[in-house]
């Protein structure tokens, strides 16, 4: 009981945390109507230049590096989703729509913290893989709102990824913590372990998606 005890605790502290860099990220996004139309057009492409290839992959890092019974049907229930639904491609439409399809020069703006994104999920450590993937859910769930603001001044009419997204991932994140709190519970990371540096490579990615110069 008191080792439950404490594996509420440290879930409980490292999704306040998480929130924390969430929103401070979302409170720095520039305003879409302060934006040049080629700068609206190059954070939809930088962010579907990621995602679009990419999201299946970094889940699918997480399904495999977890080892907590538990987890896997959360995991798997969200690839699931993500292949059924054809979400890449739902992103795919909603980038073309709004003039935003990605250029090479869009992939290689993101391209070296992209890279060490996908270095570190090949470690494959359950906990902070997670912790990852649990800080991107709940980053994409109130960043879809913003990007649609994009697409719209864009002139875009076509809003089913951000309506999708923007609600199907509230649950998505809910379901990560909880697989989160498995994994520590069967194998509770060293105490010199940074359990932040996948979210801050992460953060690193989104940052450069939002401002490639910065």
């Amino acid at each position: 009981m008191l080792t439950e005890r404490l594996s509420e605790n440290n879930v409980a502290s490292l999704e306040g945390q998480t929130i924390a860099i969430i929103d401070q990220l979302i409170d720095s996004l520039p305003d879409p109507k302060q934006l040049t139309s080629e700068e609206r057009r190059g954070i939809i492409a930088r962010y579907t230049s990621v995602l679009e290839g990419n999201f299946i992959y970094w889940m699918t890092a997480a399904a495999l590096a977890a080892k907590a019974e538990q987890s896997m049907p959360i995991l798997l229930g969200n690839l699931y989703e993500e292949v059924h639904d054809a979400h890449p491609q739902m992103l795919r439409r909603f980038a073309i729509a709004a003039n935003a399809f990605p250029t090479d020069k869009d992939a290689l703006a993101v391209n070296d913290d992209l890279t060490k994104v996908r270095l570190f999920l090949g470690e494959l450590s359950p906990v902070q893989s997670v912790l990852m993937m649990g800080f991107f859910e709940g980053f994409i769930q109130k960043f879809m709102s913003y990007l649609a603001d994009l697409a719209k001044e864009q002139g875009s009419t076509d809003m089913e990824y951000t309506d999708v997204h923007g609600v199907c991932d509230i649950e998505h994140t809910a379901g990560l913590f909880k697989v989160l709190a498995a994994e520590i519970s069967f194998a509770p990371p060293k105490p010199e372990t940074d359990l932040f540096e996948g979210v801050n490579l992460l953060r690193n990615l989104i940052e450069r998606v939002i401002r490639p110069q910065g």
